[in-house]
């Protein structure tokens, strides 16, 4: 059996999908963007089950994945979803001395997301999360 493609092409996709995280978010440089989808990524994971948030990363490409499930204490009890300003307030105090994420870093994300991967599968699992999970990605 050949390589499967998502892993073959991993880091071209993953490129192409900082660069649209990037330009939505209106920052200079993918260097800038790293913290900021870092930041969403764990904010949302904060808020699920382990057994949620692996079932989650199975609608990740390989490397968004691997950051998503990247320093976890898998101890800590989920968090409630809270309103998208206290969120995106956690997104930012993520190394906040090299964080640039703007107030709009949660939508920017998701959009990013949206655009690289099946929004189909993504809007399914969302569905089967807990509430709130679905607002956290809509745009």
């Amino acid at each position: 059996m050949p390589i499967p493609s998502e892993y073959q092409r991993a880091s071209l996709d993953f490129d192409k999908f900082m660069v649209d995280a990037r330009d939505i978010a209106g920052l200079a440089t993918t260097n800038m963007a790293w913290n900021m989808v870092v930041g969403v990524l764990h904010t949302f994971r904060h808020r699920l089950t382990v057994k949620d948030a692996v079932r989650f990363a199975h609608v990740l490409p390989p490397v968004l994945r691997a950051i998503f499930v990247a320093d976890w204490n898998t101890d800590e009890p989920p968090l409630a979803f809270d309103d998208r300003a206290a969120m995106t307030r956690e997104v930012q105090s993520l190394r906040v001395a090299h964080n640039f994420a703007p107030d709009t870093a949660i939508h920017d994300v998701a959009m990013a997301l949206r655009r690289n991967i099946n929004e189909e599968d993504l809007d399914h699992m969302l569905a089967s999360l807990p509430d709130g999970a679905a607002d956290f990605w809509r745009v």
